[in-house]
């Protein structure tokens, strides 16, 4: 596996037209209920893939009163794609039900049968983590992170292609806190942090492949078993 971060972002419908965005969410107005059956459906990939998708995400159900039914038609709230070349992004929480029933709410483009496994746990953790309602940990409001802008703009134009208004958006901004379920501070161990590499910030993060503590602990709060 690169040891250059591959990037996810979360997104939220362009209504009327469903056509997603590279924008924050609201937690507070993106969470399932508890006790929630999630039908998540496949939209491609094969086989073993898929089992091992499946493998991953129920992770998640250890710590949230919330479920994951496999199904293989409609109705579905999540339906993951691997649409190759399109990144790995997930719609939050439930914008996935304003999405219409042919369109995936996931992607996870890099995902293939030779994959090992320890980024599938990383990517499958942090996508369903967006699906639950997660936001990215960097953006949270008591991050504490000072960023070397100019580096990042320059990583992210080169590796992505993105703007710098997309850099702020996806990487600078942070959520208010008067919009959020969050913790007191950010978990640089979050499977919802992105890695931040050496020259980027005032801290280094690595691959974060499993749920922290905190990640536990927050998800059994706001789906509490």
């Amino acid at each position: 596996m690169s040891d250059e971060p591959r990037t996810c972002i979360d997104r939220i419908p362009k209504l009327p037209t469903e056509t997603p965005t590279e924008r924050m969410s609201l937690i507070k107005e993106k969470l399932w209920g508890a006790s929630m059956t999630l039908n998540v459906r496949f939209l491609g990939g094969a086989g073993d893939v898929q089992g091992r998708v499946k493998a991953h995400a129920k992770e998640w159900k250890k710590h949230a009163n919330i479920n994951f039914a496999w199904v293989d038609a409609e109705p579905s709230h999540v339906r993951i794609a691997f649409i190759e070349g399109a990144g790995s992004w997930s719609y939050v929480g439930t914008d996935a039900k304003r999405i219409s029933d042919s369109k995936p709410t996931m992607n996870l483009g890099w995902l293939t049968p030779e994959t090992d496994d320890d980024e599938y746990s990383r990517v499958v953790l942090h996508e369903f983590g967006h699906a639950l309602g997660c936001i990215h940990e960097h953006q949270h409001p008591a991050g504490g992170i000072v960023w070397n802008k100019p580096e990042v703009y320059k990583y992210y134009k080169e590796h992505d292609g993105w703007s710098k208004e997309d850099v702020d958006e996806q990487i600078f901004a942070r959520y208010d806190a008067d919009l959020l379920v969050l913790t007191k501070a950010a978990d640089p161990q979050s499977i919802m942090m992105y890695p931040i590499p050496s020259g980027f910030a005032n801290i280094t993060v690595g691959w974060n492949r499993l749920l922290s503590q905190t990640d536990k602990t927050f998800i059994r709060s706001v789906y509490p078993l």
